[in-house]
């Protein structure tokens, strides 16, 4: 599924950026040759039955799905027929030659806005935004964010608040604020009136240190009742005599709220030198139920944790989000802007030293990406393609060669000076950017064989 999910995905995003490119020349009246969706040696070659005025482009699949390309008519490139000349791309107006670049990048753009449209429209089910127990320590412990607290709305100030549809709604909102101050509108678990609790900015070394701005104010996730689910053989809980389904109260008198504080304790029990027996008040078919539990000491990371060999929570509780037909499409672009800018702020962080290297992801997390919103569903899957598009291309539009973007840089010298840049400059940079490219190629390669734990 993975591997199939992902490589849908790279025909649907290479096909639109090159399919961008293509019709914009062909509009031009530059002479396609080929346009190929991959490299190397050709898997299939077709002709259009129906070409256009002046076109006989072939059409490729070729064996390495990477990437993709469209090669035109070019007297730089090869020798052209004199009665083909008014059709080389190096013939055309400036103007014209930069909207056939530019064309590929706002393809993917289109694209996405089109994709996240249709996961409006269609609708989905999204996680409600009530909270698990926050982190210890954390500014939403400190705001005063509790267990069981459901978000009704949220803004950048107590008096302009924005309704919240889901967890996951929050979540994106919360992203876009980055390191501003935080309000939000809370209901309480079994309280009718609702509270606004305040977050303040974040530091800047909290945005350094590889976290979101959702994990550093402490956010643990969504609430879901401490009930424990598949039991391990041979684990502490089997031992003690718990069972699926058991719903766990209080641990030595204190309160257990949640999933998230019922883990936390769990872990903290091994932390001391020799784990403690612990009494476990248990509700189990309706009956309370007194029992007896020593968790197990394991080491991960250099730390000592305890562990009871039991799934611990239930599904959180959800709500369906769907929006009207002018509703997605004005959320589908506002959407997409959203994600460009975003997405040229964490690309300005990572070179100016603000955000670190070790976020930069390449194909493989990509892949294990796609695989995984496969099975969340069509309405992840195309949320997970639009957002691969936007990053596609906003990436090739910025101004290094190789990229569609570099060669706008180009036409822009030329539209500046009146001739474009020296070839030998040309080759020089080409090369520079190739590296360059290859470089965080490598480096995000290296990232994702350490974040999936392929490296001992």
């Amino acid at each position: 599924m993975t591997l199939l999910a992902f490589l849908f995905a790279l025909g649907v995003l290479i096909t639109a950026h090159e399919w961008g490119h293509y019709r914009v020349a062909v509009a031009c009246g530059v002479k396609v040759l080929t346009f190929s969706i991959g490299f190397g040696k050709p898997l299939l070659l077709w002709k259009s039955r129906n070409p256009h005025p002046g076109q006989d482009t072939e059409f490729l699949i070729s064996l390495i799905p990477l990437g993709g390309y469209v090669k035109m008519l070019d007297e730089r490139e090869a020798d052209v027929p004199p009665q083909d000349a008014f059709m080389a791309l190096n013939r055309q107006p400036l103007w014209a030659r930069a909207a056939i670049v530019s064309a590929g990048p706002l393809a993917n753009l289109l694209l996405a806005t089109c994709l996240y449209a249709a996961t409006f429209w269609v609708g989905q089910y999204e996680t409600q935004a009530t909270f698990a127990t926050p982190v210890a320590g954390s500014l939403a412990q400190a705001a005063g964010l509790q267990s069981g607290d459901t978000v009704l709305r949220a803004g950048a100030s107590a008096e302009n608040l924005q309704d919240i549809a889901s967890l996951e709604a929050l979540r994106w909102w919360m992203l876009l604020r980055d390191a501003s101050p935080v309000y939000l509108e809370v209901q309480p678990l079994g309280k009718s009136s609702p509270h606004v609790l305040s977050l303040p900015p974040l530091a800047d070394e909290a945005m350094r240190q590889g976290v979101d701005a959702w994990q550093a104010r402490g956010f643990a996730g969504a609430w879901s009742r401490a009930v424990l689910a598949n039991i391990q053989d041979g684990g502490a809980a089997q031992a003690a005599g718990l069972q699926r389904g058991d719903e766990v109260l209080r641990i030595d008198g204190r309160v257990v709220a949640d999933a998230v504080d019922l883990r936390a304790l769990v872990r903290a029990s091994g932390q001391l030198q020799v784990p403690a027996t612990q009494t476990w008040d248990v509700s189990r078919d309706g009956h309370l139920l007194h029992i007896q539990v020593q968790p197990d000491q394991i080491i991960q990371d250099g730390k000592f944790l305890g562990r009871i060999g039991a799934q611990v929570g239930e599904a959180p509780a959800k709500v369906w989000v769907q929006r009207g037909l002018w509703d997605g499409i004005h959320s589908a672009v506002s959407k997409t802007w959203q994600v460009s800018v975003m997405t040229l702020d964490m690309l300005g962080r990572l070179l100016t030293g603000h955000a670190s290297l070790d976020q930069l992801s390449g194909p493989l997390a990509m892949a294990d990406y796609a695989g995984r919103s496969a099975n969340l569903g069509i309405g992840a899957y195309l949320g997970y393609l639009a957002l691969v598009s936007v990053s596609l291309g906003v990436f090739n539009l910025l101004p290094l060669p190789v990229l569609d973007g570099g060669h706008l840089l180009y036409y822009l010298y030329e539209a500046c000076t009146g001739h474009p840049p020296a070839a030998q400059w040309l080759d020089v940079m080409q090369r520079a950017g190739l590296v360059l490219l290859v470089t965080l190629m490598a480096f995000a390669l290296f990232n994702d064989v350490v974040r999936l734990g392929w490296l001992p």
